[in-house]
């Protein structure tokens, strides 16, 4: 079986989880969810961020997501693709160096990696973006900026595709970015 590891936190985007976690699972990968200092069967709270006309998007508490593997125990050979879910959580997820070399692991060796809204500060954190086309939240333009990457201000529901790398600015493009992760794990699905 075909294995995606996805890295989330607390106060993870409640879509940018459960979507793609239940999206990849339904066309046949496991999908394993880890979070730094937590194992299999603990729990992180998520976040639900909306745009309701505000300056930014608001935050509410979201649900408990169940995680089903354990961080310090991976393998990371055994996987064809890296997920990074947006939220709060990557802001202090890329403090972490495993969770820094866990994506440089994935980018060295050109393996699919998605990334989504502030899950690209992971991405800034561990130096993989320079000359890079790339996309996020729009207040992490800044960062990916210093970090050598090409911005590209696309409509929140679409995505960016750069080699091995996808990016979304938000929960909005999680069909566009699961879409071309597909396409970059040569999966095709027939209708």
């Amino acid at each position: 079986m075909r294995k995606i590891l996805m890295l989330a936190g607390d106060f993870t985007e409640d879509y940018e989880v459960m979507v793609p976690y239940q999206a990849l699972e339904m066309v046949g990968f496991k999908v394993d969810v880890v979070c730094p200092d937590k194992n299999s069967g603990e729990y992180i709270k998520t976040a639900i961020h909306d745009f309701e006309g505000y300056q930014t998007y608001t935050e509410k508490i979201g649900h408990n997501f169940q995680l089903n593997a354990s961080f310090n125990y991976l393998k990371l050979e055994d996987y064809d693709g890296l997920y990074i879910t947006g939220g709060r959580a990557p802001e202090y997820l890329r403090l972490n160096n495993k969770v820094i070399d866990i994506v440089k692991f994935f980018i060295d060796l050109n393996k699919p990696v998605a990334a989504i809204c502030h899950g690209i500060q992971i991405l800034t954190a561990a130096n993989v973006i320079k000359g890079r086309k790339l996309t996020a939240y729009s207040a992490v333009k800044s960062e990916v900026i210093l970090a050598g990457g090409l911005f590209q201000d696309i409509k929140p529901d679409e995505s960016i595709v750069d080699g091995n790398l996808v990016t979304s600015p938000a929960w909005p493009g999680n069909t566009a970015i699961l879409k071309d992760f597909l396409n970059l794990l040569k999966v095709n699905i027939q209708l």
